[in-house]
């Protein structure tokens, strides 16, 4: 073998397994060391040193193939340490042992034991409560720059106000339409294939009245709205975050709040109710058509049977919810957007979080409402 070619040797001296290294530890002949490495039956050497005074050169590579030697003796529960460190190399592999170090300080938590699945339970909770504590304060700042909005309202933009109604209201008017007209037709069919069995089928449109005023078509639209919407605002403000234009308006003087947010919040609180109640409507006429052609009624028995089902009260009820929905979903469209960072990835995983966590708030509060008029008989 020649001088220059780097080699490993084993060797058994008074007891104690010696590894010798020498020649040029560089990345040229890193695959003719790895070869080498694997003749040896690491597992089987007892108190094994690492002489390294036969190294003629060391480049990086050679410094991280050291160590991951020693790092397979560790494995094998096996200490070891080398000697023979020439003063020209030391600094070298001091570098890399503490780089290494460092790499193995954060894979640590990575085993899977019990105490890190509990650990990470409990990183998950309190991820969740400082997100709750976060939107909390954003629903502070919000109320505020309404409170300055209401004293002076000059300060709320009109044009902002009216393009956003504009793409939260009127563009979405086909497709709240569409599916609120195929959820009514739904919820005919279902609910008189099930009431035939009792001979009550006449009381499909009472449930179908029930179901769609007080719940399913203020729920729906509402979700359609943060699937639609919600993401919207955050896809816009985020990308704005990213190209620094949020902090151009701040360089400014503007308040983000009142020139980014207010106008897209107070846009929802507009268009949800008005959404909600062609939402209604729907619904209800899908319903019809499709009560009239399974039931064999007339379209003037189904009114007749309307009229008897539908009260004021029941509307109210959907009616109600719609301004608490719009303001969760724009809270949560507009907070994410802010909270963009730095790439279009941040854009897109931002975007997905804030139609995630606007539907699950919004089902929530669905859940908080029923429980309320349950308790006061509404």
């Amino acid at each position: 073998m020649s001088k220059s070619a780097a080699w490993l040797d084993y060797q058994v001296q008074a007891g104690t397994s010696v590894f010798r290294a020498g020649g040029e530890w560089n990345v040229r002949q890193l695959s003719n060391l790895v070869d080498q490495l694997e003749k040896f039956e690491l597992g089987k050497c007892a108190c094994p040193v690492i002489d390294l005074s036969d190294i003629t050169e060391l480049d990086t590579a050679g410094a991280w193939f050291l160590k991951d030697i020693v790092g397979r003796f560790h494995r094998e529960g096996l200490e070891t340490k080398m000697v023979g460190i020439s003063a020209l190399h030391k600094p070298l592999i001091t570098l890399v042992q503490q780089a290494s170090g460092s790499s193995a300080e954060k894979e640590t938590p990575q085993k899977k034991t019990w105490l890190y699945n509990f650990e990470h339970i409990g990183r998950a909770a309190f991820e969740v409560a400082k997100q709750c504590k976060a939107l909390i304060n954003f629903f502070g700042i919000t109320v505020i720059a309404f409170g300055r909005s209401l004293r002076n309202p000059r300060r709320i933009r009109l044009n902002s106000l009216v393009h956003q109604v504009e793409q939260t209201a009127l563009d979405a008017v086909p497709i709240v339409c569409l599916l609120s007209f195929l959820i009514g037709v739904v919820l005919a069919f279902q609910g008189a294939d099930q009431l035939r069995r009792f001979g009550a089928e006449i009381f499909t449109v009472n449930l179908l009245t029930l179901s769609v005023l007080r719940e399913i078509g203020v729920l729906m639209t509402a979700i359609m709205l943060a699937g639609r919407s919600g993401s919207a605002f955050t896809a816009q403000i985020g990308t704005m975050q990213v190209n620094e234009e949020v902090d151009a308006l701040r360089t400014l003087g503007l308040d983000p709040v009142e020139v980014l947010v207010m106008p897209r919040i107070l846009a929802l609180l507009i268009s949800l109710p008005i959404l909600t109640f062609l939402s209604d409507v729907m619904g209800i006429l899908g319903g019809a058509l499709m009560a009239v052609a399974v039931l064999d009624l007339t379209f003037g028995q189904f009114l007749r049977q309307l009229e008897e089902a539908i009260t004021l009260t029941h509307f109210l009820v959907g009616m109600v919810k719609a301004p608490f929905f719009a303001y969760i979903i724009g809270i949560v469209g507009c907070y994410e957007g802010l909270r963009v960072s730095g790439s279009a990835e941040s854009v897109g995983r931002m975007t997905t979080k804030s139609v995630v966590e606007s539907i699950f708030l919004v089902i929530i509060a669905d859940a908080l409402f029923s429980i309320l008029f349950s308790v006061l008989k509404i």
